[in-house]
């Protein structure tokens, strides 16, 4: 009898051994590996990194002085301006004998330099000396003939600068503002200034020096 349980030998056809290298291609095998390139993500950039969240720094620069020139036109153009000028035309002291307290008289011009009506509030003075600076609420127009007849020596000046008083815009007031400081006359001869502060309504307060004669 014939053993057909030969195996099936086939010279042409290849042996497969599991634990056998695989051949590699010779196209596949005499291209050189080349260097990889770019990024570890091909064409995309990593977001997230200084390089692609900053903008560049000469236009920041730029913008940042633009921005800085246009606030400092604007804060000239807003600038606060003066409300009122003004200037010292005289200064007398007066403590005849009895009078305990001395009376200052100060004789003032003011102008309204702004574009509003120049509504006076409150007024007070003050004189500086050596010992320091000693102020006082003026006199009420109301007290001021009473004072006047107490102390001649002030007598012909010109009337009291009231409260309430409206000074036009581009309009001038003259007046005068009478305080009781306790100084003495050689401390008021050796004044270091004098000053009157007017205050408006609603707006900020004006004060005249003696020394340099100018409103502030």
């Amino acid at each position: 009898m014939v053993d057909d349980t030969k195996p099936d030998v086939n010279p042409t056809k290849p042996t497969t051994d599991p634990t056998a290298t695989p051949a590699v291609p010779p196209s596949i095998a005499a291209t050189p590996l080349e260097p990889a390139t770019g990024t570890p993500f091909g064409d995309y950039e990593e977001f997230g990194t200084a390089k692609r969240n900053l903008p560049p720094v000469i236009p920041v620069l730029i913008a940042v002085v633009l921005v800085a020139v246009v606030v400092a036109i604007l804060m000239y153009v807003n600038r606060a301006k003066p409300v009122a000028q003004g200037s010292f035309d005289g200064i007398y002291f007066s403590q005849p004998a009895g009078m305990t307290s001395p009376m200052i008289l100060m004789k003032i011009t003011l102008r309204n330099v702004s574009e509003k009506t120049l509504y006076i509030k409150d007024i007070s003075a003050s004189v500086k000396t050596d010992q320091g600076e000693q102020s006082d609420t003026a006199a009420a127009a109301s007290d001021y003939d009473r004072y006047i007849s107490a102390y001649p020596d002030l007598q012909g000046q010109e009337r009291p600068l009231q409260v309430e008083t409206k000074i036009a815009p581009g309009g001038e007031q003259q007046g005068t503002v009478l305080v009781s400081l306790p100084i003495t006359k050689e401390q008021f001869d050796a004044r270091k200034d004098a000053t009157v502060t007017i205050q408006p309504y609603d707006q900020r307060a004006i004060v005249l020096h003696e020394k340099s004669g100018q409103g502030k």
